[in-house]
């Protein structure tokens, strides 16, 4: 009894102890030259999990342990250590650093490291850097200029986006060289759905009624970019391995805003602009007696009698020319408690385009909880519904007359084209249809409606002073359902005796779900801290395509049971993978880092099911300003960094068909009123394999004056083998072709980035950033004799992309004076440069702008030919330096087949991509006037593609008419054209 009850006496005095060595707390995080309050900074107690973020006045409170050391944390500043003493007090400033080195980037499927321990070139976009400067269309759209190593263009100009991005390169050439996008733990899908539009424009001429010509918008534009807090863009294999067999050609990693521990915080924002077209093109100068010349005696006559009345149109300002109304309203609010956060979001996005009765619309709702069930156990939500309209007009190929840019090259000035007081408009006098016509009573868009939600719950099971064991179990889903409308009235020129009306109703279905469970374990051996992780990750997913098309409809009717014939597209596609993944990671004391792992990957989309694949990769980052020898004061970082990784891209289905390369496709067949099956024309090969990336990386990251200057260099070389292609089968086999791995290619490419805190002082902060980047690809091996692949062009006699062994992948081929072929120009881009400058002046102006360069790279446009064919185009009266006409040079060529370079055009450019300026009303003034109701006030004016300088002679050199495939870019036929936005801004925060 005597020795419980001295047991007991040392418990209490210990217990009571450590009461008295608790203390309370509290203080203020400050800009170090702004003196502004910093909202969100982590403050730690050193060792342990106890900590707290700062509110929205930078403030901070919680009990920490008598001679404690708090760190202060903050992307984009210094970290900071204070030793707690006797003071109960503390106010904190935090220096900038652009380097961001107390940045944690995601390495791995469950771990993450300091940018300044990162033996890769992974880039990060802040959502401030990303959406909080002006209001951008798309996500991916609001990465042009702004990341080293992507080429992100616009397909077209269209509401709602339609961007391809390509990371260091093509990875492919069958599939999409598009990357993986991964949002709070969810696979999301980004495919682009056809809406069916090819049975009026028989853009593609296979008879098809879906093709990938038909200016389809991707669904990464679904997502609010405001709603999110950071992207990390893994762009090589090197950095992607882990997420194996769909990370050829990349990851990009989102994650969504989530609320603090504090006081509730509402935000109301509202933004208001207008959108114009950015470069028009302008009107061919004709006079009575050009027209005599060109057209004929009668097209004078009618020319003279048009100026005459007044009735000379501008039909590239009536059918482009509209100021469309751009409004987004969104309202956030977030908050919590040490237990329990949350961040909730609702947002409106509505937006005109410049053409008539096109537009996008956007609604979304988010909620992200994070909840802490226990010491042991913590759990996290994220949750976001959207729906989204789509109205794109009809635009880009067309060999039907009937496109808004076909018809708009064959019409003329002294056309009229209006509707009488009747409301009937005439037939086109020299074009199958009326394009305002076309525009005014067709219908063409689509509606998405789609749930993302993401969930982790992660289990403490071991936590000790130098280690730790952890459970994370993630899963999320992404499921749409996208609906296709499109209606072409019996009584348009181009359906009457033809089809005699079309009504369409597509409806796509999508439906993805993810799962995976790792264990991390982490301790310290010494000075170097080791963690390892393993866990298995699956994805199931399913697409299901539906089009029913009516045509000979009844007068007056849009409904598929009204026409007189019915034909239906109808696919459907299931896949499953499942993923092993091993990682270690060892960091000696933040001098040496090394990494390695491997992922074993098996998917239902490869020749052999359960073949599993290995994905490895091993890294090395030697931090050399860390070592004991380092004494240049003025360097404050040097880490020489290298990486090898891995990645493969499954055999991609058919985007439109999703006919399998596995598989010998079975068509539909009707015999005396008995259906059946004919076997298809292309062989499936059982043993196709996934292509397979293979990249080595090194670089160099260098920072001085204390992070006020950081410089990263980086050189990539990377292979891509099996490529998966289409062979030629021999006559006696039954079959025409085969797609199965038959080729190599290779990127090379360095990256450079230099970012510079130029002027910092209470008056004025200046920071200053410059990517530079540049790419070079090589097919390094072709089983098969050069090809035009599909998509690439229209053949030798008006330019295409050329595969060719030895060659650049994207290399322009047509004819030059002669029947002889030969390489016109590359759609790739010398190299590319963006530069960023973000400028706080009088303590409440920010002034921030985006220039993008694009130097090098050739386009084939075809619009220009097809103005030629109609005579409007502006610049056809342009002599060249043989004494023709530009416009009669290129009809010529077009019939003679001989000389396509007419129709290849340098694709360089200069974009002023963002600018803005924004106000904050001082805290005491609104205190003053609102006695704290309202805690802040923003006000702003901001703009997106104010301004291009290009030679390209068309409205805009970004542009793909076939789409965001492998090697499909640069290729232009009428699309839709680009425009310039202007916004106002308030912010305002209760």
């Amino acid at each position: 009894m005597k020795k419980v009850y001295s047991a007991l006496t040392v418990m209490l005095m210990l217990t009571v102890s450590v009461a008295f060595a608790q203390r309370t707390v509290s203080g203020t995080v400050t800009d170090g030259s702004s003196g502004e309050a910093l909202v969100g900074v982590n403050v730690i107690e050193k060792g342990t999990a106890n900590g707290s973020l700062t509110d929205l006045d930078g403030n901070f409170k919680f009990e920490v342990a008598e001679g404690s050391i708090l760190v202060f944390s903050y992307i984009g500043y210094s970290s900071k250590e204070v030793t707690v003493g006797s003071q109960t007090q503390l106010d904190v400033s935090l220096i900038e650093d652009v380097t961001n080195l107390e940045e944690v980037v995601v390495t791995g499927l469950a771990t993450s490291v300091k940018r300044s321990n990162l033996a890769n070139a992974v880039a990060s976009i802040s959502g401030q850097d990303l959406a909080g400067k002006t209001n951008i269309q798309t996500l991916d759209g609001g990465l042009q200029g702004k990341v080293a190593g992507a080429n992100i263009l616009n397909n077209s100009g269209a509401p709602g986006g339609g961007i391809s991005m390509k990371l260091r390169g093509i990875t492919t050439i069958t599939g999409s060289s598009e990357p993986l996008y991964i949002v709070d733990g969810v696979y999301i899908d980004n495919s682009a759905v056809s809406n069916g539009s090819n049975t009026v424009t028989a853009a593609s001429t296979n008879g098809a009624m879906t093709t990938n010509q038909d200016n389809a918008a991707n669904r990464i534009a679904d997502l609010d970019p405001s709603d999110i807090e950071n992207i990390e863009i893994l762009k090589g294999a090197s950095a992607s391995a882990i997420y194996g067999s769909r990370a050829n050609a990349g990851v990009v990693i989102i994650t969504t805003k989530r609320g603090s521990e504090g006081k509730t915080a509402i935000t109301f924002k509202q933004d208001v602009g207008f959108a114009k077209i950015l470069n028009p093109l302008g009107t061919r100068p004709f006079t009575s007696q050009s027209v005599l010349a060109d057209f004929g005696a009668a097209a004078q006559t009618q020319y003279d009698a048009a100026e005459a009345a007044g009735k000379l149109f501008n039909y590239e300002d009536e059918l482009y020319g509209e100021t469309g109304l751009l409004t987004n309203t969104k309202v956030t609010v977030a908050g919590g408690d040490e237990k329990t956060k949350f961040y909730v979001s609702a947002s409106r996005k509505d937006e005109e385009g410049i053409i008539k009765k096109t537009g996008f619309e956007r609604n979304s709702i988010r909620a992200n909880v994070d909840h802490k069930i226990s010491k042991f156990v913590d759990m996290n939500i994220s949750t976001n519904y959207i729906k989204s309209k789509t109205a794109r007009g009809l635009t880009n190929n067309d060999n039907a007359g009937v496109s808004y840019g076909v018809a708009l090259a064959f019409t003329l000035p002294w056309h009229d084209l209006y509707p009488n007081n009747n409301g009937i408009y005439p037939n086109h006098p020299a074009n199958p249809s009326n394009p305002l016509a076309t525009r005014d009573k067709s219908t063409v868009e689509d509606e998405t409606n789609r749930f993302v939600v993401g969930s982790g719950i992660n289990f403490n099971l071991i936590r000790q002073e130098n280690s730790f064991l952890q459970l994370k179990l993630q899963g999320g889903m992404d499921y749409y359902n996208n609906e296709s409308t499109l209606h072409f009235p019996e009584d348009l020129q181009f359906t009457i005796g033809n089809q005699d009306g079309v009504y369409s109703r597509g409806n796509n279905v999508t439906f993805n779900t993810n799962l995976s469970a790792f264990l991390i374990y982490n301790t310290s051996v010494g000075d170097i801290d080791l963690t390892s992780s393993a866990g298995v990750n699956r994805l199931d997913q399913a697409r299901e395509l539906l089009t029913v098309q009516a045509q000979q409809l009844t007068a007056g009717q849009q409904n598929l049971q009204q026409g007189g014939s019915l034909t239906a597209f109808h696919r459907r596609l299931t896949s499953q993978d499942l993923g092993y993944a091993v990682q270690q990671e060892a960091n000696w004391d933040d001098k040496l880092i090394a990494t390695a792992s491997v992922r074993l990957d098996k998917s239902t989309l490869n020749g052999d099911a359960n073949k599993l694949y290995a994905y490895p990769k091993v890294s090395l980052a030697a931090n050399l300003a860390n070592f004991e020898f380092w004494n240049f004061g003025t360097v404050s970082q040097l880490k020489l960094r290298g990486a090898y990784g891995e990645a493969g891209g499954v055999p991609n289905p058919n985007a439109v068909s999703f006919v399998q390369p596995k598989f010998t496709a079975l068509g539909p067949l009707n015999t005396g009123g008995n259906t059946g099956a004919v076997v298809g024309t292309a062989f499936g090969d059982p043993n196709v394999e996934p292509e397979r990336s293979k990249e080595l990386e090194l670089g160099l990251d260098l920072g001085l004056f204390d992070g006020r200057i950081g410089y990263t260099f980086t050189w990539y070389n990377k292979k891509v083998e099996d490529l998966i292609l289409v062979a030629a089968m021999p006559p006696t086999s039954g079959f025409l072709n085969q797609q199965t791995n038959l080729g190599a290619l290779e990127n090379r490419g360095i990256e450079m980035s230099l970012n510079a805190l130029v002027v910092n002082n209470s008056a004025i902060k200046w920071n200053t950033t410059i990517n530079w980047w540049t790419n070079e690809s090589e097919m390094t091996r072709l089983d098969v004799p050069a090809f035009n692949p599909p998509g690439g062009g229209f053949g030798a006699g008006l330019g295409t992309i050329r595969l060719e062994e030895g060659k650049s992948l994207t290399q322009i081929v047509g004819t030059d004076g002669s029947p002889d072929v030969v390489q016109l120009g590359d759609a790739a881009p010398d190299f590319q440069m963006g530069w960023s400058n973000d400028i706080t002046f009088m303590k409440n102006f920010t002034f921030s702008m985006l220039w993008h360069w694009k130097k090098g790279g050739q386009n084939v446009n075809l619009t220009g030919l097809l103005t030629d064919f109609g005579g409007t185009s502006y610049n056809f009266d342009e002599v060249l330096d043989d004494g023709q006409r530009l416009g009669d040079a290129r009809i010529a060529a077009f019939g003679s087949g001989q000389n396509s370079a007419l129709f290849v055009e340098d694709s360089d450019y200069i974009k002023l991509r963002e600018v803005s300026l924004y106000y904050s009303i001082p805290k005491a003034v609104l205190g003053n006037a609102f006695k704290g109701a309202i805690d802040r006030v923003r006000i702003g004016v901001s703009g997106n593609n104010l301004f291009m300088d290009t030679p390209y002679s068309s409205y805009d050199p970004e542009v793909s008419n076939f789409g965001s495939g492998g090697v499909l870019q640069g290729i232009e036929v009428t699309p839709f054209p680009s425009s310039k936005r202007m916004f106002f801004h308030l912010e305002v925060g209760f």
